[in-house]
Formats: structure tokens, C-alpha cells, sequence
């Protein structure tokens, strides 16, 4: 059966903390589509196809024009951020785009002035912000919450969802002020520096009932006090880390690898970025948190539990230096010591010269889209199924993460499929050869 989703009328409102290289890409790339200029390469929701059915019937439309998304026409973008600069101030200082996109789309981007920020440099050491909120914990959620419904009210959105474009905060674990909503709550009015200003975003908007997706690796809404928020109020949430780079590639090869019983004894990889995220990368707390996201990946697609002798000696290490000259350009190796047949060793390198914020660009616009869509849909709490987004996918409790893009993938599709009421496609095809026989028999 179809699923009674709500239709996607009147704007969106994205509202996004940390307005920084990739939040400026993703505004300036939809306002340069909106004018006809370009075109949303990337963006698997807009420019991706589904198959319907059997391969037979040959249905295969644009998911934009099978799933109710919001048309980017009706999309308006807000923010936050540490400094005052404008949109169209920070794409130029990001250097990720050229100057003469930008001047074409300055009138655009000037009007769209960050709020300030809630922000703790505690949690992010090397960088330092100029525009930011003060108060106690409780107040800067307050605060946070009151520019949701001032932003929605004054750009006469219908919806509104939040996106985390900032910085990866330093690493630590949950306590037990995150353990329920009631211990949160208190915390936050106790003002307790263990809650992080992600955590204050999340919050915010969860209580509005706002959907939230986290594109850092920061621990967020993968808490239970901000997982039980979020289905008091019915509202979805995803995390975590934009799968952009490296951790993009690892998860198109691994499964390859996998998938032909090749041996891996050791994965080297290596980063060198010089944007902002670069900067703060450069603390080794901030970079901890990055690095556990990164780890993870290859042992949950290869589970060296469950096949020692092909993968149970692997040594998996990740570096990633701050290198000012290459901006958002960043560089990254991979030296992957494989064996296959009689243990006989090979190797494959990787140098991927890639661009950082206009890969995460298309990542963020889908899981705003998918977001608001899966809130109209009445979903609520963890949707696993946008971890075909996420380096390091949140879910439930107990159930190990999927890391497989191609899997992700399906369950992707399938997922839409479902909301729409279209078969599910196994792809095992055994029925189109099935009806051969008997077409032959008869």
C-alpha cells in the first residue's frame, strides 16, 4: 500500500549551523540551478533514476518525479554561524567556486546573513568564534529555538528542517546526562559542559518537532536522550558525517573486494586539506572524533570476525594533516596491500584529488530533502535508510551499522519503493526465466 505522505507544499525552509565552505557550496550550487546555470550533478535526488518494477516494463524515472520532494524553487536557506559574514562573503573566502559564479549569483547569497552562533571553543580549540550567542546551556537552546520559528515565520516557510555543516567537535563518549531526555533537560538547565553545541542545534529543533540530520561525526542525535526526543515529537533524525573522499571510496572497493574473496592485509590512507574543517581537524581531540568515524567503515564491510582468513590481520590506519595551500581541494592516497589466490600479494593505489565541499554539497541537499519528505511520510526516530550518505550510519540500538554502499543503496530504493507502493525489487530475476520454460513448454 502507499504510504499517506503529506505533498510538499509551500517552501522549505534549510537552516543550517556553520555557514561555512560546504553550507555556501550547496546555497550558492541550488541558487545557480534555480537560474537555470547549472545543473544538480550529485544530487542523487534530483538527478538519479529508479527502476519500477520488472526490467521488463522499462520504468525508470527520475526519483525527483517518483518520491514527493520539495521542488528546489521552494527552498529558502538560513543559518548560523561563528562569524558575521554574509553567504556570499564566506563562498568567496572558501575559494571553493569562481568568482565570476559567485558575482552571478551575489544578490542571492548577500541577503542570507548567518544568525549567531552556539558555540563552545572548548569543542573546537583552533577555531575562533567572533558571532556567537551567550548563556547557559538551556538559554542558547532557547535562543536556538526562538530563530527556528523567527526564521519560518518571516520567510513564511511550511517546514522547516536543520542540517549540521559545522565543525567536527572533539571527541568524547556519552555520559550519563545523555542517557534520558529527563537527565538532558536537567543538564541543560544545569548548564553542563558535557553537552556540546550540536547537541543545543539538535535539541532545538527535535522539541519543535524539526527533522535533524548531523553531516559531522560529533556525537549528536546518536544519544538516547535526543533518540527518545525524536519520537515524543514523531520527527526523524540521520546521522552521521558527510560520506564524501576517501571514506566514499573505500566503501565502493571494499565491497568489490569482498565480493571476490581477495584477501586485505593493510589500508593506508592518508589526507591533506587546507579548508576550515582542515584547521580544526589539526587538534588531535577533533581529529579523534573524525578518525573513529573513518575506522569503522572497513571492519563492518569486511567483519574480519567472520572471515579471519582473509581479513583478520588487517591494519587499517588514517591520517589527515592541514595543509593551507590546496584550500577545500583535498588530496588523499591510499595504499591497499591486498593477496588472492595461494595468499599471493598485490597491491591497489588510490589518489583521489577530489573537492571536498562540492562532493558533501549534494550530500546535504539530498538529506534535506529525504528528511522533510520522511517527516510528511510520518516517520520518526533513526532513518537508517540515509546512510547511503553517512560515513559512520546511526542505528538502532544493538543492530550493527551497513556500511556497503551498494547495500545502502538498495535499501535506499527499496525504502522509497515502499513509501510509494511499488514492489520491492530483490533482484533474483528467476521469474523472467520461469516464464520462459512455460512460454517454451506451451
Amino acid at each position: 500500500m502507499k504510504s499517506n505522505i503529506k505533498p510538499a507544499e509551500g517552501k522549505l525552509g534549510i537552516l543550517i549551523p556553520g555557514l561555512g565552505a560546504v553550507a555556501t557550496t550547496l546555497i550558492a550550487g541550488v541558487e545557480a540551478v534555480k537560474k537555470g546555470i547549472s545543473q544538480p550533478i550529485g544530487s542523487v535526488s534530483q538527478m538519479g533514476t529508479i527502476r519500477l518494477g520488472k526490467r521488463t516494463e522499462n520504468r525508470r524515472p527520475k526519483i525527483k518525479d517518483f518520491v514527493p520532494l520539495a521542488n528546489l524553487n521552494d527552498i529558502v536557506f538560513g543559518g548560523w554561524d561563528v562569524f558575521e559574514d554574509n553567504v556570499f562573503e564566506s563562498a568567496t573566502n572558501a575559494k571553493v567556486l569562481e568568482a565570476g559564479l559567485l558575482n552571478t549569483l551575489k544578490a542571492e547569497l548577500e541577503v542570507i546573513k548567518p544568525m549567531k552562533a552556539a558555540f563552545d571553543k572548548n569543542y573546537a580549540k583552533n577555531l575562533t568564534g567572533t558571532y556567537v550567542k551567550e548563556g547557559t546551556r538551556y538559554e542558547l537552546a532557547q535562543a536556538v529555538m526562538e530563530d527556528i520559528k523567527n526564521f519560518q515565520a518571516k520567510n513564511n516557510c511550511d517546514r522547516v528542517v536543520l542540517v549540521w555543516c559545522g565543525s567536527t567537535e572533539i571527541y568524547y563518549e556519552a555520559s550519563e546526562i545523555h542517557s534520558t531526555l529527563e537527565k538532558f533537560e536537567q543538564a541543560l538547565i544545569d548548564d553542563d559542559k558535557r553537552i556540546a553545541p550540536s547537541m543545543i542545534y539538535a535539541y532545538a529543533a527535535l522539541k519543535l518537532g524539526v527533522p535533524f540530520a548531523n553531516g559531522a561525526p560529533n556525537l549528536t542525535v546518536d544519544i538516547p536522550a535526543l533518540i527518545e526526543l525524536s519520537k515524543i515529537t514523531k520527527t526523524p533524525i540521520a546521522g552521521k558525517d558527510f560520506k564524501t573522499g576517501q571514506t566514499l571510496m573505500k566503501t565502493i572497493l571494499a565491497p568489490g573486494l569482498a565480493a571476490r574473496a581477495l584477501g586485505v592485509n593493510g589500508w593506508f590512507s592518508t589526507n591533506i586539506l587546507g579548508n576550515r574543517d582542515g584547521l580544526v581537524l589539526d587538534d588531535p581531540d577533533n581529529f579523534k572524533t573524525k578518525e573513529v568515524s573513518k575506522l569503522g567503515v572497513l571492519e563492518d564491510i569486511l567483519r574480519p570476525d567472520e572471515n579471519p582468513d582473509l581479513y583478520g590481520d588487517l591494519y587499517h590506519k588514517i591520517r589527515i594533516n592541514y595543509y593551507p595551500p590546496h584550500g577545500d581541494n583535498k588530496e588523499s592516497w591510499d595504499n591497499i596491500d591486498i593477496f588472492g589466490w595461494l595468499g599471493y600479494k598485490m597491491q591497489i593505489k588510490i589518489n583521489f584529488l577530489c573537492r571536498d565541499s562540492i562532493l558533501a554539497a549534494p550530500i546535504a541537499l539530498d538529506l534535506a530533502l529525504f528528511i522533510d519528505m520522511a517527516k510528511r511520510a510520518n516517520l520518526s526516530g533513526i532513518q537508517e535508510w540515509l546512510s547511503f550518505y553517512l560515513k559512520s550510519p546511526q542505528t538502532a540500538p544493538g543492530l550493527p551499522a551497513e556500511n556497503d554502499i551498494f547495500k545502502q543503496l538498495i535499501k535506499l530504493e527499496n525504502t522509497l519503493r515502499h513509501l510509494m507502493g511499488e514492489d520491492l525489487i530483490t533482484h533474483l530475476g528467476l521469474d523472467y526465466y520461469e516464464d520462459l520454460v512455460e512460454d517454451v513448454i506451451s
